[in-house]
């Protein structure tokens, strides 16, 4: 079957037969955003350019969005997903599959293929870290939910560096009762750098390591740290699965200076979801996720500590750079003194805009 036609833009008065992601672009496209996807000139378009109007041969502006992302705005419009309104719904004009391929095209744009896809990153887990390099910002919260009232959070600020790397700065801080008053401060604030060894869209796969130093800043007497110097290392992995289904791990060591104040540690997460989208596979994201958490100390007799969190993730935003992630954290070994907690996170995906933009 012939594919739909519409009117092309741009002075051409004539009807295409779009049935190419070129032939669409050319059609629908250009007259905005320019003839090689870098945006048409001011003084053409008719409008003032926002500040989120694409350059998609830019590849540290385009890599990081998803496909999904993509068609949802083609599809609804700049509105649909918090943009500028100047973008025009194309529902009516383009079929599901001319968006596919005008989208392929337009990945087409970015030359440079070392650039992880933005597919790899995977919904957030509560403890287990991610692949892939962002530019985020996270607070988490854990409440004590038996035993000994107590609060524990973490502010953690995290910056993509060029292709694949990535800065991390955490800052712990926590509140806990001591019999009859509450203790609280900043923890141990840690600096970690992160770095992709390997990505693929094709095998849905993404490998990084990092190296993290965290320094006693905090109160040991208070038990807001350890008191010690500590150098951290691990890898985490992504997988994307059938059916929406992904898989994360991770697994690294804890290497104080000296071990007669902290032990050395090893500790391996893992964790399992499924995402499910509204608006027909292109609207709000709901990531249901299970993680599995163990952590051993490097010490004759030691035991290991098993977790398991049950969660799940929503995004808030209309352009669903705003998430949250609500779970039950609950302990399955070596249970005295390591209560039940629910945790809970807020994340700010700042690359895509800021705090209050993006929610209609």
């Amino acid at each position: 079957m012939q594919a739909p036609a519409i009117l092309a833009q741009g002075g051409d008065a004539g009807k295409l037969n779009l049935s190419t992601g070129r032939d669409i672009f050319r059609a629908a496209c250009v007259a905005c955003h320019g003839p090689d996807g870098k945006g048409a000139a001011d003084t053409t378009v008719g409008f003032e350019k926002p500040a989120t109007f694409p350059d998609f041969s830019q590849c540290n502006g385009t890599t990081p969005e998803l496909d999904v992302d993509w068609k949802a705005t083609i599809r609804d419009g700049g509105h649909g997903r918090g943009f500028s309104p100047i973008m025009p719904s194309f529902a009516e004009a383009l079929t599901s599959r001319q968006m596919d391929l005008v989208i392929t095209y337009l990945r087409g744009l970015c030359r440079d293929n070392s650039w992880p896809r933005g597919e790899l990153n995977l919904p957030r887990s509560i403890a287990t870290e991610k692949a892939f390099p962002e530019d985020e910002t996270v607070i988490t919260t854990a409440v004590n939910a038996q035993g000994a009232p107590g609060i524990s959070n973490e502010l953690v600020y995290e910056h993509r560096l060029g292709v694949r790397n990535q800065i991390e700065a955490s800052v712990p801080f926590g509140f806990a009762h001591d019999t009859d008053r509450w203790l609280g401060g900043v923890g141990d604030i840690g600096f970690g750098l992160k770095r992709v060894l390997f990505s693929s869209l094709r095998t849905g796969s993404i490998l990084s390591v990092q190296g993290e130093a965290i320094l006693p800043t905090g109160a040991k007497s208070k038990g807001l740290g350890s008191g010690v110097t500590t150098f951290e290392g691990f890898a985490a992995y992504g997988q994307l699965l059938p059916a929406q289904w992904f898989l994360q791990a991770q697994a690294g060591t804890d290497q104080p200076t000296h071990t007669d104040t902290a032990p050395r540690a090893l500790f391996w997460r893992a964790s399992l979801g499924k995402s499910y989208r509204q608006g027909m596979g292109l609207g709000r994201l709901w990531s249901p996720m299970v993680e599995l958490l163990a952590d051993r100390d490097l010490q004759t007799g030691a035991r290991t500590n098993w977790d398991v969190l049950p969660q799940f993730q929503v995004t808030l935003s209309q352009r669903q750079h705003i998430r949250a992630d609500i779970g039950i954290r609950i302990p399955a070994t070596n249970t005295v003194g390591r209560p039940v907690q629910v945790v809970f996170y807020l994340l700010w995906d700042w690359f895509d805009g800021g705090l209050l933009e993006g929610w209609k």
